[in-house]
């Protein structure tokens, strides 16, 4: 009695989507020892799959894709005269570039870009009424930041400080004739009604 073979035992397919009789085809050619035999045998196995799967002809009905898919299913192995110039191992498997990571860390980053790029560009501005205006916008919109951030260090004090950081010294702030806006922290606020409802 005859046992018939479970896929679970078989090597795995390359491209399943063209079932384990054209790899077994395929692996039978890569085999052959003489090449003629063997060109003759990859394109008769060409005609089979064109038959099959008509989808993977292409718009002129030429069968690039498909000498592609047989070059795949062969594993680079299988050495005849194709009629086209085929995909090879390294156009399959390109090598794949590292993505460049800056290596410093930006203390800053919850301020995000713009705001560090704000303020190193009114650093850099002739001292006159916009500037004031625009320093205090900025320090405005950090302290709100800070707020959801990190409530507990959300003060005056600290975005100035960071604001001279950020400006390598050149924006020194004088907390006597700057106050901030108060910011309160929504989240506390949304928790602390939820609590109360449920009381």
């Amino acid at each position: 009695m005859k046992i018939i073979p479970y896929n679970t035992n078989e090597s795995q397919l390359l491209m399943p989507e063209y079932g384990r009789n054209i790899q077994r085809m395929i692996d039978y050619c890569v085999a052959i020892e003489d090449k003629e035999e063997r060109t003759r045998c990859a394109v008769a196995i060409s005609e089979v799959m064109a038959t099959l799967f008509p989808s993977m002809l292409g718009d002129k009905g030429d069968k690039q894709k498909i000498w592609d898919h047989i070059n795949v299913m062969s594993r680079f192995k299988l050495d005849i005269e194709f009629p086209c110039e085929v995909i090879g191992k390294d156009q399959l498997s390109p090598e794949r570039k590292k993505i460049p990571y800056g290596g410093e860390v930006n203390r800053f980053r919850h301020y995000g870009r713009n705001i560090q790029l704000m303020i190193q560009e009114v650093a850099v501005m002739d001292n006159c009424v916009e500037k004031d205006q625009l320093i205090f916008l900025i320090a405005n919109q950090m302290k709100k930041l800070l707020v959801m951030q990190n409530p507990e260090l959300a003060n005056d004090a600290r975005v100035f400080m960071d604001i001279a950081e950020i400006s390598d010294g050149k924006i020194q702030i004088d907390p006597e004739n700057y106050r901030l806006n108060e910011y309160l922290d929504v989240t506390q606020q949304a928790s602390g009604k939820k609590a109360k409802k449920k009381k």
